[in-house]
């Protein structure tokens, strides 16, 4: 079929001149954080399958029972059995510690599709002229072709301030719109009534009872709609206006979560935004939606794509051509609208499908892996504008605490909250038994950084009070309590300790050591911030002093995954996660001994790896300040990691390297710490031209840059408390002023590459350079 011209407002638009026919890699996801959908856009049958974020078997009331993956008896002593053996031989096989520590997961369960709208339509004519699109400034998904000379349009969209989804099916002449619908479910004993142009969809899940309904309300104009056993039935009809809404009994409350029968909520979000109308639920939505998604710009010096994007994906190869521009800046801005449609205030947050799965065994439970996948997944939220979209974050993390507590006493003997490798909404901080994935206490050190980090960006010290500090304070005391003596050295060690998925236990494992750091500091610094609790800053001071960092260059220049010196380099895994302390956190830096360790030991393990792995190392090389190797890890995730519809893929689809890509390109563009920004760190050479607006830099700044010729030439930052700013650029090497909003020269401080200055909040301030002819980016070749 041939393809319409391209008449969108801009150049973000997935398009397609094709139905899908496969769930994972063609259909176009739609959600408002809550609720998701997948268009398939069919001409003689529309198919839209549907979520709610909190259709979940297993927890509480599952068949197979539910510990919350503590289970048994207290088990302090099974783990002083595995240390000892550590002490001993230094090394342990992952079965051995899973026999030790482990036991079989029990009603941990999955996340569950809810069903499927199916859309029968009464077209007898061939179609041509045929369209799919998803237009990601508006957030909708457009389905439009011709038959028998009519032009038939569908759009849809998912709406945050109404909390349903919606549609409307038109034609290009009046009494042309006819069509059945009907709902599929894939759950035992789902019942389907119709009333009143009503269908509600209504059951229990199996396993643990947990209630679901959804409501689909259609709405003709023209023609006549008949309700039937199952059916609803549109003939003749002008335009129809469809409404869906969906919730379950699920309340985020430990230990029962079980809230209320979803029948109330859900009646009432149909017959609200059914009396709302579609022109005006629609202007709502894309106010909304706009509000988030227009924060931010990127422009790589694209052209506007003619091609339908799979064929734009097909052809790409990372070189200087505008169509790969195009494909890049594409990418970066669909993780913000994926981020967007799948994290909202008021629900769950997004998962390893974000909010989408049409499977009801899916892939890893499509649950919350938190040894790197849940954390990647908000990657983007600060640093791209979308600070809202974390809040579901915030909650969950909070809501792991008393479980956590009770998981850290059981099994440790400690105080403080703990969670292992994974979890779901149901408060499972406890272990499963698979060998090589089954570990990872320092699950919750990890998930406190992304509290912290949006204290950092905005300077929020009633959030860092009520919200951050007490999860953070809770996951260090964790640590004061087990962290355990090496005898080799004397410091202070985790053990046992596993670095991800690959080698055997140790005590002080790399990745191990510089998470719990990192938190001690963060803490320390909050609590300093905060003034408050001067003996438990004492504490965590001086247990900083005794912990061993983590930090080891090897015998061939690595930096090494363990405290033994076990690295090979022929090892080429995916994992590379003994390099935290270069992202995401902050303890190396590029021009130091680690830096260059970590430099080599990235360029042993190469370019290969699944999807997420590629995106955390688009971070990790914009950090060591090598634009052009990380848009080679750009290049090799949207060449071999990407499927036809964006989506990342493992394989299978996960979404967590979509988020990391998007923030990986944003660390290439702008990098900070609190009084220090670095624009364009790592520009690469394939972005001569370009510009950003509305970064975020931590410190409570927004900062847009236009660079030529590799070489910033404007800088704008926008103040949000006073202070000193320091903002480097290579471009400042060359000579800059900075401007207030009058025009005034501000008198600046210049040293090398830096630029600082007394900042006044609610200030605007424009730093003009004279662009460099081809000069770097501090390390990034131009």
């Amino acid at each position: 079929m041939a393809g319409l011209p391209l008449d969108t407002p801009d150049d973000l638009t997935l398009w397609y001149d094709e139905p899908a026919t496969d769930w994972e890699s063609q259909a176009l996801p739609i959600g408002n954080g809550a609720l998701g959908a997948m268009v398939f856009g069919g001409i003689r049958t529309e198919r839209l399958q549907f979520n709610e974020k909190t259709l979940w078997s297993g927890g509480p009331g599952s068949r197979g029972g539910y510990d919350f993956g503590n289970g048994g008896t207290p088990r302090p002593d099974a783990l002083a059995g595995v240390r000892r053996r550590l002490d001993r031989d230094t090394r342990m096989a992952p079965e051995e510690v899973a026999a030790e520590l482990g036991r079989p997961k029990s009603g941990f369960g999955a996340y569950q599709p809810f069903g499927d709208l199916w859309l029968d339509l009464a077209h007898d004519g061939a179609a041509g002229g045929y369209r799919r699109e998803l237009r990601l400034r508006e957030a909708v998904a457009r389905v439009c072709y011709t038959v028998d000379g009519v032009r038939h349009a569908r759009e849809y969209l998912a709406a945050h301030p109404a909390g349903v989804i919606a549609g409307r099916i038109s034609a290009g002449r009046a009494g042309a719109v006819s069509f059945t619908l009907r709902v599929t479910s894939p759950h035992p004993g789902a019942r389907v009534g119709v009333a009143g142009g009503r269908l509600t969809l209504r059951g229990a899940l199996e396993d643990n009872g947990l209630p679901y309904e959804a409501q689909v309300q259609v709405v003709a104009e023209g023609g006549t709609r008949t309700d039937g056993d199952g059916l609803i039935t549109v003939t003749g009809a002008d335009s129809v206006f469809l409404v869906v809404s969906a919730s379950t009994g699920y309340a985020a409350t430990y230990p029962a979560y079980r809230g209320d029968d979803p029948h109330a909520a859900v009646t009432a979000a149909v017959d609200r935004a059914v009396a709302q109308g579609y022109d005006a639920l629609r202007a709502a939505h894309q106010d909304d939606h706009r509000e988030l998604f227009d924060r931010v710009r990127l422009d790589l010096g694209q052209r506007t794509p003619s091609v339908p994007t799979d064929r734009l994906l097909a052809a790409y190869t990372g070189g200087p051509g505008a169509d790969d521009r195009a494909l890049e800046a594409l990418l970066f801005a669909y993780g913000r609208y994926l981020l967007i449609a799948s994290s909202r205030p008021g629900s769950l947050p997004a998962n390893l499908q974000g909010v989408w799965n049409d499977s009801t065994s899916p892939p890893w439970s499509c649950d919350y892996h938190t040894n790197i996948n849940l954390q990647m997944n908000y990657w983007p939220a600060e640093v791209t504008n979308l600070a809202e979209t974390a809040r579901p974050y915030d909650d969950f993390v909070t809501a792991l605490v008393a479980p956590g507590e009770v998981t850290a006493r059981e099994m440790f003997g400690a105080g403080g909250w703990v969670v292992h490798n994974e979890t779901n909404p149901y408060g499972f901080t406890g272990v499963h038994d698979w060998a090589t994935a089954f570990w990872f206490p320092e699950a919750a050190a990890w998930l406190t950084r992304q509290l912290y980090e949006h204290y950092l960006f905005s300077g929020d010290l009633r959030y860092l009070r009520e919200t951050a500090y007490p999860v953070m304070k809770g996951a260090a005391r964790f640590w004061l309590d087990t962290l355990h003596t090496d005898p080799r050295d004397g410091s202070l060690v985790v053990s046992p300790s596993y670095s991800p998925e690959q080698g055997d236990f140790s005590a002080g494992a790399s990745m191990s050591q510089q998470i719990v750091r990192d938190l001690l500091t963060n803490v320390a610094e909050a609590a300093a911030a905060l003034d408050v609790d001067p003996g438990f800053r004492t504490r965590v001071r001086e247990t900083l002093e005794r912990l061993d960092p983590g930090l080891r260059v090897g015998s061939w220049g690595q930096l090494q995954e363990w405290k033994a010196d076990w690295d090979d380099p022929g090892n080429t895994h995916r994992h590379v996660s003994h390099l935290y302390a270069l992202h995401p956190g902050r303890h190396v830096s590029p021009d130091s001994r680690e830096g260059e360790a970590a430099r080599v030991t990235l360029t042993a393990r190469g370019d290969g790896g699944t999807g997420w792995s590629k995106a955390w190392k688009i971070s990790f090389w914009a950090r060591l300040l090598d634009g052009d190797h990380a848009h080679t890890m750009l290049r090799e995730q949207l060449r071999r990691s990407t499927l036809d519809n964006l989506w990342d893929t493992h394989p299978p689809f996960q979404i967590d390297g979509n988020f990391g890509a998007t923030a990986g390109i944003a660390e290439m563009l702008v990098q900070s710490r609190p009084g220090e920004i670095h624009v364009l760190p790592a520009l690469p050479s394939a972005w001569r031209t370009g510009s950003v607006r509305g970064l975020r830099a931590r410190g409570d700044v927004t900062v847009d840059a236009a660079w030529r010729d590799g070489a910033a030439e404007r800088i704008t930052v926008r103040v949000g408390r006073t202070g000193r700013i320091r903002l480097r650029s290579a471009a400042v090497a060359a000579g800059g002023r900075v401007l207030d909003g009058r025009g005034d020269d501000v008198g600046a401080h210049r040293r090398g590459h830096t630029l600082a200055w007394d900042a006044t909040a609610g200030a605007a301030y424009t730093v003009v350079t004279e662009a460099g002819s081809g000069q770097s980016a501090d390390g990034g070749s131009a």
